[in-house]
């Protein structure tokens, strides 16, 4: 399993909000770019950016990314806003290694082909947020009929190299996480599971190493010192 440490930029600073809501940040660091050297110079393998204003359909922080995959060394995975093929090709060669893409993808699961003829799976993940099992789209604002193993099961067979799985029940309220779906995600997916929503300590790491959990994603716990990173990194393998 491996720790990724989330870096959420909105009007050009790093956040962290209540279950993605706008107007309900609770951090607020100037320069995520220093943020991102901080994880980086701590020990993080990978970073996890996310472009909220993208996101939120309310601009990009396009630079700030750019500068991000500049200056560190480890791979950095980048969602937010990536709603046109375009868009996910310019930051693939700009040097972002894996594009995690929602609502383009859950809205016509077809468009993948244009990806996968050109990048490896690695470099594309599927971003499945899930609130009472079902898919949400457009920054959490619109729901789908089909549930997040529905979904990938048909990302896996279209190539796709991660699902990104984050339960929207639990994000940012910091009350621990909720495994009811993404038990039966991990068990069942034939490709990598990148978990984000609700981890708050370090047993709640512990827990999601003992079901085979490839990945995971911690945000506020990181930022209001629920969790020492170093500490975290003790359940990395």
């Amino acid at each position: 399993m491996i720790i990724i440490p989330a870096v959420d930029i909105k009007d050009g600073k790093c956040v962290q909000l209540v279950q993605g809501k706008p107007g309900t940040e609770q951090v607020v660091i100037d320069d995520p770019v220093e943020v991102a050297l901080k994880w980086e110079k701590m020990g993080a393998k990978r970073l996890h950016i996310v472009d909220l204003d993208g996101a939120l359909e309310s601009g990009v922080n396009l630079e700030i990314i750019k500068e991000i995959v500049e200056k560190t060394t480890v791979p950095v995975q980048m969602g937010g806003g990536i709603r046109s093929i375009e868009y996910a090709q310019k930051l693939l060669d700009m040097g972002v290694d894996t594009v995690i893409i929602g609502t383009m993808a859950v809205e016509n699961p077809d468009i993948l082909d244009s990806l996968t003829d050109k990048y490896t799976p690695d470099q594309i993940c599927i971003s499945l947020d899930s609130k009472d099992n079902r898919v949400l789209t457009h920054g959490w604002q619109k729901s789908t009929d089909k549930t997040p193993l529905e979904y990938t099961q048909i990302f896996q067979q279209k190539g796709a190299g991660s699902i990104l799985f984050t339960n929207v029940d639990v994000e940012g309220l910091l009350g621990g996480i909720d495994l009811s779906i993404a038990e039966e995600l991990i068990e069942k997916s034939e490709i990598p599971i990148i978990y984000s929503g609700g981890i708050t300590s370090v047993d709640d790491l512990k827990v999601l190493r003992d079901i085979n959990t490839d990945y995971v994603v911690i945000g506020s716990a990181l930022y209001k010192g629920l969790i020492d990173f170093k500490e975290a990194l003790k359940y990395q393998d």
